[in-house]
Parts: structure tokens; C-alpha cells; sequence
């Protein structure tokens, strides 16, 4: 069974720090592009990192210079570092991949970015 799972949202003081986890099990994670979204409320979700199996990455322009997207492969884990957070990156954060034609999620999990 192909399954993605989060770690690592909480509540974090603006300027702070969080390291997201997503831990992959079912396929062979190390050929998967992995990407890391999020939702905010009352917005849509966007796309916030993407690492392929090269380890070249994308980020969208909000994250760039503060997130950094890394993967290892040994524990079949994608990683979402984020930096100098903001009050506007407090969402739902959600791993995800496409496998066989379909999106595959995790649950989520949640950022908080508040003094």
C-alpha cells in the first residue's frame, strides 16, 4: 500500500524554524518525483517544493531563499526545512507524489507561525 505520513508542523514564533518529515512506504521512492504543498485557510492549495530523483528542486517564489526541499533515499524520507517563517506560511503542509496516474497525499500537517 502506497502511503505518505507528515511529522513535524507545530507552533513556531515568527523568524523561526520547522523541519517537516514525510516518511514513504509502498513504492520505490528513490525514481518518485516528491513534492511538498500547502493550504491555508480560505485558500486554495499551491505547491511549494518539488525534488526529483536527480535532486534538482523547484520552489515557488513566497519560499525561495527560506526552504529548503531534501530527500533520502536510504529512508525513503522527503524533508521540508523552513526558515525564517512567516505569519503567512501558517497552513496545512502536505506531502505528495503521483504513482501509477494518481495523487497520492499524506494528512497533513500543520504550521503555525504566531507570536
Amino acid at each position: 500500500q502506497v502511503q505518505l505520513v507528515e511529522s513535524g508542523g507545530g507552533l513556531v514564533q515568527p523568524g523561526g524554524s520547522l523541519r517537516l518529515s514525510c516518511a514513504a512506504s509502498g513504492f520505490a521512492f528513490s525514481t518518485y518525483v516528491m513534492n511538498w504543498y500547502r493550504q491555508a485557510p480560505g485558500k486554495e492549495r499551491e505547491l511549494v517544493a518539488v525534488i526529483r530523483a536527480s535532486r534538482s528542486t523547484n520552489y515557488v517564489d513566497s519560499v525561495k531563499g527560506r526552504f529548503t526541499i531534501s530527500r533520502d533515499n536510504g529512508k525513503s524520507t522527503v524533508y521540508l526545512q523552513m526558515n525564517s517563517l512567516k505569519p503567512e506560511d501558517t497552513a496545512a503542509y502536505y506531502c505528495n507524489t503521483r504513482y501509477r496516474n494518481s495523487e497520492v497525499w499524506g494528512q497533513g500537517t500543520l504550521v503555525t507561525v504566531s507570536s
